[in-house]
């Protein structure tokens, strides 16, 4: 009973106050300087609280939804993973003028040589249908004076928990790009003083993007896995705008032969 009475009140006080703003509004063109500056600094008062409302508002109430995991993965996966990037929130949102080694949240790093960085990152909401992740990264290049850029995304240590050699580990991604580039994927685990790594390039020209990693093929000691990145690797980036709108992991066992 008393939340609806309180209830009741805080409705009528917005609409009073919703009143009392489009009166001052109607009258303003016909107040004098002194009122109106008065009135203007009250309405800029409000502007920024109104404003940091609507945009977590339009943030949560987006779809797909702020923590939605929804991950389409293959049949007898036993590990699935979308790094906090393209998961959640991170800070911060986006760099300008990005420094070699700079962090983006808690996974994600960035490699670069360039003398002068002209290269901004920024993370951003996705909105369209396709979408299952709730966040992308957009990446600006203009004048690009380096030798390499990779974008690094380390992976829990839930990644190399029951990892075998017997193991697929896969990656799929959805690429936007306003020119085309490549862009190679390189696996490392570490296990022991060794670190294995395998390289594949993703095939951009293609509906469906994504590579698999088959350790079978390496020297892995999967006793002694440690930890599991992975570099996306861009080549010719400059003057480009490159949007991973999405990217996940799959872990499963090969088919036995």
């Amino acid at each position: 009973m008393a939340n609806r009475f309180s209830n009741i009140i805080q409705k009528a006080a917005r609409r009073r106050s919703l009143r009392h703003w489009n009166r001052l509004a109607q009258a303003a063109r016909g107040m004098d300087l002194a009122t109106l500056r008065a009135v203007r600094s009250s309405a800029r008062a409000l502007i920024r609280p109104l404003r940091d409302v609507m945009h977590v508002a339009d943030s949560r109430l987006m779809l797909p939804l702020i923590g939605s995991n929804a991950i389409q993965s293959p049949p007898n996966s036993d590990w699935s993973y979308r790094p906090e990037l393209w998961r959640g929130p991170i800070e911060p949102r986006g760099i300008a003028a990005v420094r070699n080694k700079a962090k983006l949240g808690a996974e994600a790093m960035v490699f670069h040589d360039c003398k002068i960085s002209e290269l901004t990152l920024r993370q951003i909401r996705n909105t369209h249908e396709r979408d299952l992740a709730p966040f992308g990264l957009t990446m600006d290049v203009f004048k690009f004076d380096g030798t390499y850029l990779s974008l690094v995304l380390n992976l829990p240590d839930t990644a190399v928990q029951g990892l075998k050699k017997k193991h697929l580990l896969r990656l799929d991604a959805i690429v936007e790009m306003e020119k085309p580039l490549e862009i190679f994927a390189r696996l490392n685990i570490k296990h022991g003083p060794n670190t294995e790594q395998i390289v594949r390039e993703l095939p951009l020209n293609q509906d469906e993007v994504m590579v698999e990693f088959d350790l079978a093929y390496t020297r892995l000691n999967d006793k002694r896995a440690e930890r599991m990145w992975i570099e996306l690797i861009f080549e010719g980036p400059q003057m480009n705008r490159i949007i991973l709108r999405d990217i996940t992991f799959n872990r499963r066992p090969r088919a036995e032969l």
